[in-house]
């Protein structure tokens, strides 16, 4: 069924990395590449899996005191790309553009940041924006990219991988999209309502 989509290369961008090493066990299980960046990456290489540097894949470092990390036409083709799109799949290998099949975000916490009484400085640093777009990018493709918008959807995702193996249906990846605009359309109010106070 063409609809069924295989995971093969997940992006993980995470904040709070709690509650990700089942998620992590079952994708190393079904044979699923780690991409990530930062904290994360070490996590997921200290619990003993491999797992690429998006600076390998970017050639970019983290720059900007990490305000850009995913940042990059070689991340953002790879979950934006239509598969079944031959001019797209054509520029993926005239670029060197990976496949790029599931996002797990976590953002930076926001409203927390604001709750605890923290100057405006480290509340703006607080404004997910690689997080944000990488959210969007995946839920806009949930035809082909499965997103995980949040630790909340962790066990979401790994009861599909338990039933199912690393492959998902059309449902399944329009239903996790639909709580990542939930999620960005949560975390944008917030930080709106911050500005304008």
């Amino acid at each position: 069924m063409a609809e069924t989509k295989e995971i093969k290369t997940a992006l993980i961008s995470v904040f709070h990395k709690d509650g990700l090493e089942d998620l992590l066990r079952k994708l190393n299980e079904e044979g699923v590449k780690f991409l990530s960046t930062g904290g994360t990456q070490s996590f997921i290489e200290s619990l003993g899996y491999e797992c690429e540097k998006v600076e390998n894949v970017t050639t970019y470092p983290s720059i900007l005191g990490g305000r850009v990390k995913t940042l990059h036409p070689k991340i953002f083709g790879g979950i934006l790309a239509r598969r079944d799109n031959e001019g797209d799949r054509e520029q993926m290998k005239e670029y060197d553009i990976p496949a790029i099949d599931l996002v797990i975000v976590d953002l930076y916490p926001f409203e927390k940041t604001v709750a605890s009484g923290a100057s405006d400085a480290d509340i703006i640093e607080k404004i997910d924006i690689g997080g944000i777009s990488l959210i969007r990018a995946g839920a806009k493709n949930f035809k082909d990219v499965v997103i995980v918008p949040s630790k909340a959807e962790y066990g979401v995702l790994l009861d599909i991988l338990n039933k199912k193996g690393a492959k998902t249906d059309m449902e399944d990846r329009k239903m996790l999209a639909e709580r990542a605009f939930g999620v960005s359309s949560h975390y944008d109010t917030a930080i709106h309502a911050w500005f304008a106070k």
